[in-house]
Order: structure tokens, then C-alpha cells, then sequence
């Protein structure tokens, strides 16, 4: 294949916006990509974790530390006392069936086993989150969009 081909062919993939092609012509043959600042890989960036506490290496001593408060036992203290319905998955909560309509449940509510609470949106798919106890909605521990975790808590019934 001459050059004057393969400068045309270049000219054309860069024109038309495809990203690859490969021309086969008797025994010859041309694969000409094209790499778009979308394709191209980037390292992913850097993550820094805090050292590890150091193992202890000497007994206790008699003296106890003093109590440290963590998010697990602060959440706890501040989470009012009930049936915790939490996530069941991964993705986005939305309190309600479309946006600007009224949210599913609000706190005061009674509910039945079997109503749905919210929705949860995991890999493009809407999942319902089903009330598992009958009973009075005493706290909405999520916002409408926001993402929660496997086992987060989402709402407390009394």
C-alpha cells in the first residue's frame, strides 16, 4: 500500500470519528486507531491510608484507656429505639415514585408489613424496599438521592 493511501485512510478515520480501522488489501494489511482522551486509561489515583496502630507488645496495663466515642457508637447513641429497617443493597435512595411527588412514607406514618418505603436504584435498576414489620415510621434516617451502603440504616418503625 503506498503512502498517499494511508495518509487518505488516516485523514478519513480521523474525519469520520471512528476509532478503529483495519483494511486488508491481498497479503497487505492496515489497522489504523484512533485514541480519544475518553480512551485513554489513567492510572487511578493514589489512596492514602492512616498507619496501623502499633501492636501492643507489654500486657495491659491496670489503668483503662479512656472511652473513646467511634461513629458506630456515636450513630447508635443518636439513633432513636425501634425495628431498624436497613438496606438491603448498595445505590441511591429515593423517597418517593417520581421526583416533586410526595415521598412514600413520613415520619408519624403508619405503615403495614408489605408497604414500600423507598426505592432503591442499583445498577439502573429501581428496587421497592418493602416495610418487614407493621407499625409507626418514627425516624427517616435518608435524604432523597442519596447513596447508602449494604446494612446502612434507613428508617426506624415503632
Amino acid at each position: 500500500m503506498d503512502l498517499r493511501k494511508l495518509k487518505k485512510l488516516i485523514d478519513l478515520v480521523e474525519e469520520s470519528g471512528i476509532a478503529e480501522l483495519e483494511i486488508t488489501e491481498g497479503e497487505e494489511k492496515v489497522r489504523i486507531s484512533r485514541s480519544t482522551p475518553s480512551m485513554q486509561m489513567s492510572a487511578p489515583p493514589a489512596v492514602t491510608y492512616p498507619p496501623y496502630p502499633a501492636a501492643p507488645t507489654a500486657p495491659a496495663a491496670i489503668v483503662s484507656p479512656p472511652a473513646t466515642v467511634t461513629p458506630a457508637t456515636a450513630a447508635a447513641e443518636i439513633l432513636p429505639q425501634g425495628h431498624m429497617v436497613k438496606s438491603p443493597m448498595v445505590g441511591t435512595v429515593y423517597r418517593s415514585s417520581a421526583p416533586g411527588s410526595n415521598p412514600f412514607v413520613e415520619v408519624g406514618q403508619t405503615v403495614k408489613e408489605g408497604d414500600t418505603l423507598c426505592i432503591i436504584e442499583a445498577m439502573k435498576l429501581l428496587n421497592e424496599i418493602e416495610s418487614d414489620k407493621s407499625g409507626v415510621i418514627k425516624a427517616v434516617l435518608v435524604e432523597n438521592g442519596q447513596p447508602v451502603e449494604y446494612g446502612e440504616p434507613l428508617f426506624v418503625i415503632e
